[in-house]
This record gives structure tokens, C-alpha cells and sequence, in this order.
């Protein structure tokens, strides 16, 4: 959920960026400061749409707490990569570096923990 609040933020973050640097709907350039707001929100989308499966899974076969830990890590490293973009395209890199290692971590997690769990299953299968 707490991801979920992070990227409704952000974009929230976008409608303000249009109003302020005047940016008219369809348009997506016209100004750098908004367009790194705008890439923000869409880099976030971008990045749940992988850490929102992993987190499930990693949680449903690993650990329930861990998931947690890695995912609030996510969510601090999206707020870092923000801050940072915000304020220049190279300062992005940290929270990005913090969102996918915490990615990482959680779809190797999950890889780890739903072959083990298959493998229990197979353990037990008698042909």
C-alpha cells in the first residue's frame, strides 16, 4: 500500500509540475524541470511493475517480514531517486541504485523460494 501511496504522490507531483512550468495536456516536453518529474512517475510505474509481483511472491514463499524490510527499502530508495531527480538527472542514481537492488534481492528471492517450494512437492510425488 505504501507503494502505492508513493507513486499516486508522484504523480500528483507531475499535475503540479504542468500547472507550474505550464505544460498543456497531451504535451510531455517543453520544459527540463518537468520533464524530470514527469520521467520520476513514469520510471516508477516502470519499476512496479516488477517489484509489486516480486514483493508478493518473495513474501508468500520466503518471508512475510523480510518482504516487508525489502519493500519498505524500495520505497525509501523511490523517494531518494525523487528527491534526487528533482533536483538533476545525475543525482538519480543512488535511489535507483537502492530500487533495484532491493528488486533484485526480492525476484531472486522469490526465483529461490518458489524452486524450493516445487521441489518439496516433487519430493513427495510418487510415479
Amino acid at each position: 500500500m505504501a507503494s502505492l501511496l508513493v507513486y499516486y504522490v508522484l504523480t500528483l507531483n507531475v499535475g503540479r509540475a504542468r500547472a507550474k512550468y505550464q505544460i498543456k495536456p497531451p504535451q510531455t516536453t517543453g520544459n527540463p524541470n518537468f520533464e524530470r518529474v514527469l520521467r520520476v512517475q513514469q520510471n516508477t510505474i516502470e519499476q512496479m511493475l516488477m517489484f509489486l509481483p516480486a514483493l508478493w511472491i518473495f513474501s508468500n514463499y520466503v518471508s512475510s517480514m523480510w518482504g516487508a524490510i525489502l519493500g519498505s527499502i524500495w520505497i525509501i530508495g523511490r523517494i531518494v531517486y525523487a528527491i534526487g531527480y528533482y533536483q538533476a538527472a545525475e543525482k538519480r542514481g543512488l535511489g535507483f541504485g537502492i530500487t533495484s537492488l532491493s528488486t533484485l534481492v526480492l525476484l531472486v528471492g522469490a526465483l529461490v523460494g518458489v524452486s524450493l517450494s516445487i521441489g518439496n512437492s516433487l519430493s513427495g510425488f510418487q510415479f
